[in-house]
């Protein structure tokens, strides 16, 4: 295969790793409408644990560094548990609590225009918090992505946003926004000591076993036994579809293109949320959320110009 042929082929790759992290924030809102928040966080990932416990079985058997083995079966890498406990409570536990709870309420296309924010917020805690100059052009991206933000949340009257504060959706979504953050901040020191692929999948079970107390204190065996068929599509394509796959297809992506190049397909994830919420739901985006978004995506876009290298995002920080 030609060289330029294969860039398409991880191009296209990419993109549907995007639709599938958009299309997240679609069945999301599909399955809160019927299942409480920790009884669909819990199935969610347990699909996904499933799923991706079989890849790093697959890996350490071609002699991936997965973590060590005991008799054939991967471990979580020697060192890394409070790391993969801090991620499994921050970008599963909390973040798909808040999830569940915010897509309840408003609609995909604004919510995952929230969180598509993320990036902004963590370049605004590097310069706060750790203290790292990020430039004129930097800082005029995070002040555009978090003003994009103010308008979806305001409909456009930033000043009554002021004045009434942000509904309880809009909430819970900047809780995700808050939550997502502080994962892809504790993930560059976690997968300094484990693959991508480990540090998810052992978050995503820890994260199940977090899950599994609330989501049976709500019911989960009534909730479950009375799902239907789509209900369970939607459990079955978040957990092993939007993550599994996703997470798979994004990974050759970073590897043949490198992190930098990869990442910015990201800002796809927030588009085709938006467009699959109007197709499948009938959530037609309002003209505040077309003029929010477009600054929230250009503010990260250039929150990220000549950035220095960072991990890339899980899977689940796009959905």
């Amino acid at each position: 295969m030609s060289h330029a042929k294969s860039d398409h082929a991880v191009h296209a790759k990419l993109t549907a790793s995007m639709a599938l992290w958009g299309a997240t924030w679609v069945s999301g809102r599909v399955v809160a409408r019927e299942m409480t928040p920790f009884a669909a966080a819990f199935l969610r990932f347990l699909f996904a644990s499933i799923f991706l416990y079989v890849l790093l079985c697959r890996e350490a058997g071609q002699g991936g560094r997965s973590g060590h083995t005991r008799g054939g079966w991967p471990r979580p890498p020697w060192g890394s548990w409070k790391g993969l406990l801090f991620l499994a409570t921050t970008g599963v536990f909390l973040y798909n609590a808040l999830f569940f709870s915010g897509l309840a309420r408003i609609q995909a296309g604004r919510a995952a225009m929230i969180v598509a924010c993320v990036p902004s917020v963590v370049a605004l805690y590097a310069w706060l918090i750790l203290r790292r100059p990020i430039g004129a052009v930097r800082t005029l991206g995070v002040v555009l992505s978090l003003l994009g933000v103010a308008v979806i949340l305001s409909g456009g009257d930033i000043p009554s946003l002021l004045a009434h504060g942000v509904g309880t959706g809009d909430a819970l979504i900047l809780g995700c926004l808050v939550t997502w953050a502080a994962y892809t901040i504790a993930g560059g020191e976690v997968m300094r000591r484990a693959t991508p692929l480990s540090a998810v999948a052992w978050s995503c079970m820890f994260g199940c076993v977090m899950l599994l107390p609330p989501a049976l204190a709500e019911g989960l065996f009534a909730q479950a036994g009375r799902a239907g068929w789509l209900l369970w599509g939607n459990l079955l394509f978040l957990g092993v579809g939007a993550t599994g796959l996703a997470f798979t297809w994004y990974y050759d992506g970073i590897l043949a293109l490198g992190a930098a190049r990869a990442s910015v397909f990201l800002n796809l994830v927030p588009v085709f949320a938006t467009v699959l919420g109007g197709v499948l739901l009938g959530e037609a985006p309002g003209h505040a959320l077309i003029l929010g978004g477009g600054m929230a995506l250009c503010g990260v876009a250039l929150a990220n110009r000549r950035a220095p290298a960072a991990p890339p995002q899980s899977p689940e920080a796009a959905s």
